[in-house]
């Protein structure tokens, strides 16, 4: 790795001692805030769906507009780099993704919130994988695994305290503040890393962009998008806009595919599909990670709606899952090294299904504890999942297709964790639906219940909403428990699916993918 680096006036030092440290802090920081915001409105949507007259189902756009905006910039960032500079798009990204936060907080209603989100997230996509790339440019190459370790350290501790910040912010102060808190630090970053960073500008090229592969991108993602999160509120394709959206959606990515396969500079490089062991890991990944991240927008909404939490303590129990997840990630990091990947990755998968089907038996008297060791638990199967399977699908590609591989993985990791939102959010409504349905015509037939509650002094119309509110807590935790159930069920495929892929010849740098 070379530590030469080019200013406007010549060449420049590399950065030394406190000054490397201090730019290390900062590309981690980028990091931390970029990562965070996907987690920290999790705990939030009930609160930010509230305040803005919005539902719950409604409320989780707030989630998946960053997550698939996020996605669509993320496989753009080596283009944006060779044209622009990778220094300048990094600091450009700050001090944007600074900006759409701020409108986040000042926005007065959802649609205004959700269109924020979806530029802060078009902002924060390339700061994931350039502040890795500047972590790697700056820092010689006897210190690159601890500046990939720094980098590490921010993407698992991130979503960690996402819930928990977000939960407290909520509780303490208002929800605009989720997203004023990036605010400071993001300027910061963007005026430090400019003093910083200049030096290690790379050469810019007229790198071309592929526009019409780009346009269908956006217009499948975003259609297919839409089509799941209005579906349940327009009874699905019952309604004429989502028979639209399910139809350009389904065209749009038939269009992408073909002239994607066919552009002779496609944004997308779908030739890395040939690899039989990238897609056995790009489908455990979708699988494994749609699974685990709507299991995760799952439970806050479960425990603030039905169970009485509080968005802090609601965050602190979501927590629970990363704390295993970081002291477990050394060790899954070693033995990446010296274990067949494929096996590892059976075992972090098959570890968090098998939790997520034990989580499928929840009661709505469960508690703290009794719903947070489960979860404590799960953390130990995550760095398992990513880490190997990670380094699986880049040993499979040729070196020349590494960074386009570790692009496209990071995007459908993205994609299907948006869409997984999605469906759980509308399954578990539906599903508690029809629990209620079912539970109502069961509850009391012989209205035993019903002379108990009179005997205690309960008024004809308590009586009926005492029974009502049984329930409804019933109703909702057996629909959660079913979700939790499917959601198990797909991890078992994930970890079924990582045998697909044939055993590696050789070992991938890990560090080169997000």
């Amino acid at each position: 790795m070379s530590t030469s680096s080019l200013g406007r006036d010549g060449p420049q030092a590399p950065l030394q001692g406190g000054q490397l440290l201090a730019a290390g802090l900062v590309l981690a920081a980028a990091n931390f805030i970029a990562v965070l915001d996907t987690t920290i409105a999790n705990v939030s949507v009930p609160t930010i769906a509230g305040n803005l007259g919005a539902t719950n189902s409604q409320g989780t756009y707030v989630i998946t507009s960053y997550a698939v905006a996020e996605a669509i910039t993320v496989p753009l960032t080596g283009w944006l780099a060779r044209r622009f500079g990778t220094v300048r798009v990094f600091i450009a990204s700050m001090v944007l993704f600074g900006l759409f936060s701020a409108l986040c907080g000042f926005a007065q209603n959802l649609g205004m919130l959700v269109l924020f989100r979806i530029f802060q997230g078009l902002a924060g996509g390339p700061l994931m994988p350039l502040s890795q790339t500047l972590l790697l440019r700056i820092f010689p190459k006897e210190k690159a695994a601890a500046a990939t370790g720094l980098w590490a350290m921010t993407t698992l501790v991130a979503p960690i305290m996402g819930p928990i910040l977000g939960g407290v912010i909520c509780d303490s102060a208002t929800w605009p503040y989720i997203f004023f808190i990036n605010v400071p630090v993001a300027l910061l970053c963007a005026v430090a890393g400019w003093r910083m960073l200049k030096r290690y500008e790379s050469p810019r090229d007229a790198a071309r962009i592929d526009g019409v592969g780009l346009g269908l991108l956006v217009i499948w993602v975003g259609a297919f998008q839409l089509m799941l999160d209005e579906g349940k509120d327009l009874d699905w394709f019952s309604s004429p806009e989502i028979i639209g959206l399910a139809i350009v959606a389904a065209i749009g990515f038939v269009a992408f595919l073909i002239w994607e396969r066919d552009t002779p500079h496609p944004v997308v490089d779908l030739q890395v599909f040939r690899h039989r062991g990238f897609t056995a890991s790009v489908i455990t990944i979708s699988l494994a990670f749609g699974a685990f991240f709507g299991a995760t927008v799952l439970t806050p909404l479960w425990l603030q709606n039905t169970m009485g939490y509080t968005a802090t303590k609601a965050g602190l129990v979501t927590a629970l899952s990363g704390i295993l997840a970081v002291l477990s990630a050394p060790l899954a990091a070693q033995l990446s090294t010296k274990v067949d990947p494929r096996r590892l990755v059976c075992f972090g998968v098959g570890w968090l299904g098998l939790v997520t089907l034990y989580r499928s038996t929840a009661t709505p008297d469960m508690g703290f504890w009794e719903i947070g060791i489960p979860l404590l638990v799960m953390g130990v199967g995550m760095p398992f999942f990513f880490v190997p399977l990670t380094g699986l699908a880049l040993s499979s590609v040729e070196e020349s297709e590494t960074a386009s591989a570790a692009g496209l993985m990071s995007f459908c990791r993205t994609v299907s964790g948006a869409f997984a939102t999605s469906l759980v959010n509308t399954s578990w409504e539906d599903r508690s639906t029809e629990a209620h349905a079912e539970l109502s015509g069961l509850t009391d037939r012989f209205g035993s219940l019903s002379n108990q509650l009179a005997q205690s002094g309960f008024t004809p119309d308590q009586v009926l909403s005492q029974i009502n509110q049984m329930v409804t807590s019933q109703s909702v935790t057996l629909a959660t428990n079913q979700v939790f159930w499917i959601a198990g069920c797909c991890f078992a495929l994930a970890a079924a699916a990582v045998w697909l892929a044939p055993k590696p010849t050789r070992v991938a740098d890990t560090t080169a993918a997000h």
